[in-house]
This record gives C-alpha cells, sequence and structure tokens, in this order.
C-alpha cells in the first residue's frame, strides 16, 4: 500500500528505509521533531530510536547534529547510513587530525546529512566555529541520560551540549533514551535547556517477556537446566571476560553451541561471533555488558544473568534484549547468598580514596611524558596493563579512577580498544591511474580496494586486509606492507589496526594540588549508586511483590495487578490453585457426609418426608440439602411424590 501523497514522514521512512510503517510511538516523536518542538523521547530498548530522527532529517534538510557517546555504535550507524546513499559523517576522538579534517570538509561543503559526533568535541571551540558556517536543522542527544547526575550512566562531557544550544540559539533538539526514572527525565529536560519541551514515552511493561529469579547455589548447572528446557537464540550476561569463556566452553562440551563476547576480542573475532549468533548458527552468546548495544535481533528467546547488574537500569536494558518479536520470551536471573555482598563491595570498589586517585592522574602523565601544562586536546595510546604492572596497581581499582578523572573531566579514557583500520585515496583517478613506480603488490593490494570500497576517494574506508589478502592473492603480511608502500608514495592514507586503549586529554596537565574530585562526583555519585545497587537487592531477593510491578515502581510506572508472568505471580497463583483444590476436596467431603446423613434420614422415614422435616431433622445447610436431594432424585435414588421425598 502506498502511503498518502501528502504523508511525507511515510513516504520517506519507505523510500529510505523500506518500511511500510512506523513502530509504537516513532510516528509520534517524528511528528513532534517536525512541528519544531523541542521533544524527549523514552523508547525501550530495540523500539527504533534511529528512526526517530533519520526520518525528520532526511525531511528538515541541512545537517542533523547526532550527539553520541559510543563510538562503535556512531561507526556502525554512519555505515548503515551510507548503505542506504545517505551522506553521513562522524567526529571523536579516536580519530587522528587527517581524519576530521575529511569529515570538516565534508560538513562546510554540503556532503553531509547527519553529523555524528562524540560529546568531547563540542568543547573545541575550531568545531564550534565550523557549525557556525553550516545549516544545522535539527540536534539530536542519544543516550541523554548521560547527561544527568541521577542517572546510572552519568558523563561529564554531555554538560558541553549547553554550549551547542549558545552557538545554535532556536534549533530544535530531541533528546532520546531507553531507560529514565522521572527524576532523570526532569534533570535531562533541566541540563538540555528544552524549551516546553513534549514528552513521549512507552509502556515499561512487556507483556510477553516473563522476569524470573532462580536461587540457586549451582549457577553453571542452572544454565544448562534452563537452555536444554528452552530453545532458540539466547543471552547469557557475566561480569568477567573469563567467565565468558569457561561458561562457552562448559556449553558446547554439553551440546549447545555458544561463543565468548567480550571487549577484548578483536574487531573481526566480534564481527564474525557476532554475525554467527544472529543468523542461528550459534545459539548462545555468552558476553559481557560489550555486548548488545544496536544489535537488533527480534528472535532472542532467553537472556540469563549470571551475576547481578549493578542497576535495574541496566538489568531492565539488558533483559529487554529477549523477545523484541512479540512471542513469550524469558529474562532469568540467577542469585545465590553471597551476591549481596559482592554487589555492596562495587561500591567500594568504584570509589578508592580521593589521594589514590589524584596519585593515578599524575602516574598516567608521567607515563605517557606529558608535562605541566601540556597536553591539551591530544590522544595517547594508552596500554592499561602496562601501567598497572609498572605501577603496581589492581586493575580494577585503576579502571576505578580513570573512569572518576574521567568524570571529573581531566581525561576522556576509551577501551573500545580495537580501532580497525582505514584508507582513504588522496590523489585524483587520473593521478592514481598515471601513478608508477609501484611493486606488483601495491598495484595488486590496490585494485581490490577499489573494487571492495567505494567511497574511498571521498572519504576514510574501514578495511579488512585479510579480505584484501584473499581477493588479491597475497598473504597478510604482503597486504600490509603493500599499504605502508602506497602510504610513503603519498597515494593513499593508510592508518593501521590499533587495539591499544587510548586517552584523550580535554585539558592540560594539572598540577597535582589543583587536581578537584569534587562532592558532586564523588559522595553524590556514590550515594546514588548505593541507592541503585540496594534496588536491584531489592528486586532480587524480595519475592514479596510481582518483579515486573516493583521494576515499573522504578520507573514511575503504577501497576494495581500483578503480572501473573512472573515467579512471584506464578508461585502465587500456584498457591491459589492449591488452596482451591483443598477447598474443593474438603468442600467434597462435607457433602458425602451430608449425602450419607440425608439417605439414613429417608431410610427411616419409609413414607417419606417434605424439605422442612428433612432440613429440622438434618439441622444443616438447606442448599445444601437441597443439592442432596436433587442428585439422589436424578440418579434414581429417590423421588418426589405430593411433596415428599421417598427413598427408593
Amino acid at each position: 500500500m502506498k502511503p498518502a501523497a501528502n504523508d511525507l514522514p511515510l513516504a520517506t521512512l519507505r523510500r529510505h528505509w523500506g518500511y511500510d510503517s512506523f513502530r509504537p510511538l516513532q510516528r509520534e516523536i517524528v511528528d513532534s521533531v517536525l512541528d519544531g518542538r523541542d521533544t524527549l523521547g523514552l523508547m525501550p530498548t530495540g523500539g527504533g530510536k534511529s528512526v526517530t530522527f533519520q526520518v525528520p532529517g532526511m525531511i528538515l534538510g541541512g545537517v542533523t547534529i547526532v550527539v553520541t557517546p559510543l563510538i562503535s555504535l556512531m561507526k556502525d550507524q554512519v555505515d548503515n547510513l551510507r548503505r542506504r546513499r545517505i551522506k553521513a559523517v562522524c567526529l571523536h576522538s579516536g580519530m587522528t587530525s587527517r581524519e576530521r579534517n575529511v569529515a570538516r570538509e565534508h560538513l562546510v561543503n554540503g556532503n553531509a546529512r547527519f553529523l555524528y559526533v562524540s560529546p568531547e568535541r563540542l568543547r573545541n571551540q575550531t568545531f564550534l566555529d565550523d557549525l557556525r558556517r553550516i545549516k544545522v536543522k535539527l540536534i539530536v542527544v542519544d543516550e541523554a541520560h548521560c547527561i544527568s547526575q541521577w542517572g546510572y550512566d552519568f558523563r561529564p562531557s554531555y554538560l558541553n551540549i549547553g554550549r551547542l544550544r549558545d552557538v545554535l540559539p532556536g534549533i530544535p533538539l530531541l533528546a532520546l533514551t531507553a531507560t529514565a526514572t522521572p527524576e532523570v527525565a526532569d534533570d535531562i529536560c533541566s541540563q538540555l535547556r528544552m524549551n516546553n519541551p513534549r514528552r513521549w514515552s512507552m509502556s515499561f511493561s512487556r507483556t510477553n517477556l516473563n522476569y524470573i529469579v532462580r536461587r540457586t547455589d549451582t549457577k553453571i548447572h542452572d544454565v544448562f537446566h534452563i537452555l536444554s528446557r528452552t530453545s532458540g537464540s539466547s543471552i547469557v550476561y557475566v561480569r568477567s571476560r573469563k567467565r565468558t569463556a569457561d561458561i562457552a566452553e562448559y556449553l558446547n562440551s554439553a551440546g549447545i553451541s555458544a561463543s565468548a563476547y567480550h571487549a577484548g576480542l578483536t574487531a573481526d573475532h566480534k564481527e564474525e561471533r557476532q554475525n554467527s549468533w544472529i543468523a542461528g548458527q550459534t545459539r548462545v552468546m555468552v558476553a559481557t555488558n560489550a555486548f548488545g548495544m544496536g544489535i537488533d535481533k527480534p528472535d532472542v528467546r532467553v537472556v540469563i544473568h549470571y551475576d547481578l547488574p549493578p542497576s535495574l537500569e541496566e538489568y531492565y536494558q539488558e533483559a529487554g534484549r529477549a523477545g523484541r518479536d512479540g512471542l513469550t520470551s524469558y529474562a532469568v536471573l540467577l542469585t545465590t547468598d553471597t551476591d549481596r555482598g559482592t554487589l555492596r563491595r562495587r561500591v567500594t570498589e568504584t570509589f578508592p580514596e580521593r589521594e589514590y586517585i589524584k596519585k593515578v592522574y599524575e602516574r598516567i602523565c608521567n607515563f605517557l611524558h606529558i608535562s605541566i601544562d601540556e597536553g591539551y586536546d591530544t590522544i595517547r595510546d594508552f596500554d592499561l596493563e602496562k601501567f598497572c604492572l609498572t605501577f603496581h596497581y589492581q586493575q580494577r581499582q585503576c579502571l576505578a579512577a580513570l573512569h572518576l578523572l574521567e568524570q571529573a573531566g581531566y581525561i576522556d579514557f576509551s577501551e573500545e580498544s580495537d580501532r580497525r583500520s582505514r584508507v582513504m585515496i588522496t590523489v585524483t583517478r587520473e593521478e592514481l591511474y598515471n601513478a608508477g613506480g609501484i611493486t606488483v603488490e601495491a598495484e595488486s593490494a590496490l585494485r581490490s580496494m577499489l573494487r571492495r570500497y567505494p567511497g574511498i576517494f571521498t572519504d576514510y574506508i574501514n578495511i579488512s586486509e585479510t579480505e584484501i589478502s584473499s581477493a588479491s592473492m597475497l598473504d597478510e603480511q604482503q597486504v600490509y606492507d603493500a599499504l605502508l608502500e602506497l602510504n610513503r608514495a603519498r597515494l593513499i592514507s593508510y592508518i593501521p589496526r590499533s587495539r591499544t586503549p587510548y586517552i584523550y586529554f580535554p585539558t592540560a596537565r594539572e598540577e597535582p594540588r589543583y587536581v578537584t574530585i569534587g562532592k558532586n562526583i564523588y559522595e553524590k555519585r556514590r550515594d546514588i549508586m548505593k541507592h541503585r545497587v540496594e534496588s536491584m537487592i531489592d528486586y532480587a531477593f524480595n519475592a514479596g511483590k510481582c518483579r515486573e510491578n516493583r521494576m515499573l515502581a522504578y520507573f514511575g510506572e503504577k501497576k494495581e495487578c500483578g503480572c501473573g508472568r512472573c515467579d512471584v505471580c506464578r508461585d502465587r497463583n500456584k498457591d491459589r490453585q492449591k488452596r482451591g483444590i483443598s477447598g474443593i476436596m474438603k468442600r467434597n467431603q462435607e457433602l458425602a457426609m451430608l449425602m450419607e446423613r440425608t439417605v439414613e434420614f429417608l431410610r427411616s422415614r419409609p413414607r417419606g418426608a417434605d424439605f422442612r422435616i428433612i432440613e429440622h431433622g438434618l439441622d444443616a445447610n438447606g442448599q445444601d440439602i437441597a443439592l442432596c436431594l436433587s442428585q439422589l432424585c436424578d440418579e434414581g435414588f429417590a423421588r418426589l411424590e405430593n411433596g415428599a421425598y421417598i427413598l427408593n
């Protein structure tokens, strides 16, 4: 069915994305944005957030700026738009200066409809000046809960969005998030200076999702038990990289196909395992929370949490990856007695002493050879493992210090350690074809790239040396050497893969005495985390209330009756059934005894007796007596003659 001639949003959706209709809430948000209103959209994981700004962005023209903290998702969305022949670029701290310059040229020259930008870039005055030279039509803030100190993933760099509103006054803003309590939603609107915003939200209730909490002393056996009694794709979430491999190995040995997934894998391994799972070739993905964002697989039947997440926000988001197709699915949380203490200890581990944090900052700067008042707007590769070995730090505690320094605005630390190789051809086609003096291997690699990677003349493109090797009949070392040769010949710009985490310095190095970790960053955030942890513990260990209702209440939603699907409601229903069956049995026993008494009474009255005499003689409930007499007559054991009941 064709969309109505005047239905531009639906026509745009169909033309560029191939869908005949919008999902719930998408259309309302799209219309609000097209009306020029500031808008807050609360959409669950898998609800199709990107459509709510990409469709208006295509209709409004100009440039849509999308602020997002997740570099990997940023790259994926840009690649997806380009595959649809929609021009898009991204800017983030992990790019080289040359890559950033290419992206800026596309923007200024009108060769981009969408700009994805990480929030720390909003500190850069040159970037803000560039924005004044382009026609921005819409500002989008993805993962908007990151701007709220009450949110579970507060990122101070998001506070720079205020500068964006100063530079682009009057431009409508769309804020999107999957999870937000009422306090967080209010804070988002306030921090983003939203003008009389429209708020659109879907219920947090998932009528096809069964929330189950299972108490166990042998979690690994319960994982196998659950998976062996269910079917379909599944995810098992754990909190450590080692455990992903251990559980995947155990499941494979038990005949259940499984793969491990965590942030430490190479990009190729991640993609290979993810694609195998999406295609259904691998049934179970055993993963840390690095897995799942941006993956739209509708037929996940079971999500198991082996370890307790630190908050209900994270649990809801991860559990919500089950059953996006609307069919019956299960979110199972495994608990043991030690989980309470483990989760509460995480609060202490997340907030090491202030002096420790300051010392980590000082040693990072020394480790990276950054002097006082130097380092502003620079990126440095940072080998966390080597740093911890050098200074005898425990890695988890050191990571906690890094995140607090990040929240205080001194660094931006990226654990997205596997940055894929990128290539852009830096000469014209004519200059390339006329180029001489390169080896046969370099020419073969170049031909393979030209066939495989469209757009390589105008922008940096992610490449795979393995793919080029297969296409060119060169081994991977020869491909690497050929790319370096082409780079030296200034025919291409080649950025080899890097697997090292990096640190971006938004400010120059401070003297230790001026490094401040304020109360808002330390005490306030610690108290908020304590509240979240206790809410998670209450959900996991308090069986006195419907699981879904407890979660809905946390997100500000009220529901009078239980869901009827969670383990608490199921147990209550079983109790009601037991009580009902017991009551029926007791009732039947009472009626059987009354039946015997009624027969004996009639036997003592051969000529019969009317109802009043029988009722007086038995001294029982009249309705029960009438029931017994009716049954005796129906079965032929008695008859009613002239108002008297007579035994046959």
